[in-house]
């Protein structure tokens, strides 16, 4: 018996690299997802991969803001030398941390059921920072809180952008034809800038359907930014992979028609 009902239409939002898993996944339970990736995920040039893996040895923390960071870092580093042996390696979500465990690494700090850097600075382990040294690692700009409050708590922080953000250049009409056809039961939506990526491409009308479809979020601040475009119905799931199907589940359970 499929876990959802079948053929139920949703569009996955996310960065490729992370949207065609779960696509996949989502298939065996007897969804039909339609993957239209609100953000593309850009190298950036000229990191110096060398350098900062020659820091790293010496770094307490590795920090991944996401898994496209994670994707960015791990294999360049791995490209100069074996990975710190001797560094506590830091996930602000689940998704870096099963990211950084399918390429080899394991994961020592992450928050649990909520993921965002006010979360993980709570977390007992980085309480105490004095003569300590933190890489973060993360896209091109972005919150300033986490680095701050570590430097606030005597730590080092080395910051190490090494993608950007850029808006969607795919082919947007399988999308607007869903939408205007009223096929689209539901949008996985994981960030606030996806969202404005989505609206500013579609416009006029598929905006407007956009704007009345069933969106689901796993931040109260994603939800927050949803609800200030226009978005009217907006719920909130807990994070990952695991929240966003336990959520069309329960609200498009296998047995109903």
């Amino acid at each position: 018996m499929s876990a959802v009902r079948a053929g139920i239409r949703v569009v996955i939002t996310r960065p490729q690299a992370q949207a065609n898993p779960l696509a996949a996944r989502l298939a065996t339970l007897g969804a039909a997802p339609l993957v239209f990736s609100a953000m593309e995920i850009e190298s950036l040039p000229d990191v110096p991969w060398p350098t900062i893996a020659e820091r790293l040895q010496r770094s307490d923390f590795a920090v991944f803001i996401s898994p496209n960071a994670v994707l960015q870092t791990v294999p360049a580093v791995l490209a100069q030398g074996p990975w710190p042996t001797n560094i506590q390696v830091v996930a602000l979500g689940a998704g870096s941390a099963q990211t950084l465990q399918s390429l080899g690494i394991a994961t020592d700090v992450v928050p649990s059921q909520v993921f965002d850097s006010e979360r993980l600075l709570a977390l007992p382990q980085l309480q105490y920072l004095t003569g300590r040294r933190v890489t973060i690692f993360r896209g091109l700009g972005g919150r300033e809180l986490l680095a701050q409050t570590l430097e606030a708590r005597g730590a080092a922080v080395e910051q190490v952008a090494c993608y950007r953000r850029a808006q969607p250049q795919a082919d947007s009409v399988p999308l607007r034809q869903a939408l205007a056809a009223g096929a689209v039961d539901a949008l996985s939506v994981t960030s606030s800038e996806g969202l404005q990526n989505l609206l500013k491409l579609l416009d006029g009308p598929a905006a407007d359907a956009l704007r009345q479809s069933l969106i689901l979020v796993p931040h109260p601040r994603i939800a927050q930014t949803a609800q200030a475009l226009g978005c009217g119905r907006v719920r909130l799931t807990a994070a990952g992979d695991a929240g966003l199907i336990a959520a069309l589940t329960e609200i498009f359970p296998a047995h109903s028609l």
